[in-house]
């Protein structure tokens, strides 16, 4: 029995990067004698184990062959006589395709160490082509390696356009694909992500509502930008550098859409809520917040009411981030949002049940309420003209 260290620990390690996880490929062994040791089996396709003092993640060494369309049809055959080198040419990429033993001697049959000095993305066997999972793990690493400049395989890129082709994508289960978009979105150029797809031609496969965007012209009202996709693109990114939540980076993704395509998305993706909700009041008001010049109680009062700003502040915060975001792509003059985060301050800072005590009439206590609610929207506007 041999125990080595494999993938993704060796390749960010090699690459100066934070290693989050470590997985191990256990040689020479069975299921039985990993369970008298004290490893607890997790894996449900192939035989998968966590320590029983770590808890990391150990494998058995096994072979994979296709019988059936998409990324679960496979048999796994996992046994004592599965080399390391047979283990690892049934991974995805080279610079995956590592391990290091006990020792810590590097094992690199597939040439992974060249590749990654080159910041390469180049399949290891033909079977990549087998699982199509593989096209969306190589878009979500040109995202997340944005800064080191890797760049993909002209083989490798051929071989996706070819899965697309023969519908490999369309197995694909809504879960999985958001699965892989969820941590693409939490990546450091995102943008990669859809790019990635847009060149194999999977993104009209799997996101259509995205891919129509880039056949609307961007100009007006986005600035420097062909078309609406890339303004989209564009916002993605810059939403990135504005905040770490992914539902403000979705919700600038699609700001574009309308709510009925963005409910679509999110239904066939099996998005959570979340995520719809922002990027409906996103996609819906983006284009309505009044500029400086304009500012009156009632719209911005109406802005609260319809955001539901007063019962959910961070919501609040994530749409306005998302807005800015998109302002910034786009030839228009930027609103206020410090203004809109002062308005929201004062109005859940206003004591009601005191100012609606002793009323009993519903009708009444509502009209109470708004028209307080106006009042001090109109002296926080008048505060900033005097500070002007």
């Amino acid at each position: 029995m041999k125990t080595y260290l494999v993938g993704g620990a060796i390749r960010d390690r090699l690459l100066g990067r934070t290693v989050e996880e470590r997985d191990f490929v256990v040689v020479g062994t069975t299921v039985e004698e990993l369970k008298s040791q004290g490893y607890v089996q997790v894996g449900r396709d192939f035989p998968v184990f966590l320590h029983p003092r770590t808890r990391e993640e150990y494998a058995l060494a096994r072979t994979e062959r296709k019988v059936a369309p998409g990324y679960q049809g496979f048999t796994v055959y996992a046994a004592p006589d599965v080399t390391l080198e047979q283990d690892l040419e049934r991974r995805d990429l080279t610079i995956n395709a590592l391990a290091e033993d006990e020792d810590g001697t590097l094992i690199d049959p597939w040439g992974g160490l060249q590749d990654l000095e080159k910041r390469l993305l180049r399949h290891v066997s033909p079977a990549f082509a087998e699982d199509p999972v593989r096209i969306l793990r190589v878009a979500r690493f040109m995202a997340r390696y944005a800064n080191l400049d890797f760049r993909i395989a002209d083989e490798t890129l051929a071989l996706m356009k070819a899965m697309v082709v023969r519908g490999e994508v369309d197995a694909l289960v809504p879960e999985r694909v958001w699965q892989e978009l969820a941590k693409a979105l939490g990546d450091g150029r995102p943008s990669l992500f859809f790019q990635v797809l847009r060149r194999c031609h999977a993104l009209e496969r799997l996101f259509p509502e995205l891919e129509r965007l880039f056949s609307i012209p961007g100009d007006p009202p986005y600035s420097d930008t062909p078309d609406t996709g890339s303004g989209a693109l564009r916002a993605l990114d810059t939403a990135t550098g504005l905040s770490s939540s992914s539902e403000v980076r979705f919700a600038a993704l699609t700001h574009a859409l309308d709510g009925h395509s963005i409910e679509k998305l999110c239904e066939r993706m099996r998005a959570p809520g979340r995520f719809l909700v922002l990027a409906q009041l996103v996609a819906a008001l983006h284009n309505r917040l009044p500029g400086k010049e304009r500012l009156e109680a009632e719209p911005l009062l109406e802005l609260v009411e319809k955001t539901d700003a007063i019962r959910r502040p961070e919501r609040f915060e994530q749409f306005l981030v998302s807005c800015e975001a998109i302002c910034r792509v786009r030839a228009v003059q930027e609103p206020p949002f410090d203004l809109f985060r002062r308005i929201l301050i004062e109005l859940r800072g206003l004591n009601i049940g005191a100012l609606v005590a002793g009323m009993k009439d519903s009708v009444e206590i509502q009209r109470r309420i708004r028209e307080e609610r106006l009042a001090t929207i109109d002296l926080v506007i008048r505060n900033v003209d005097a500070d002007n």
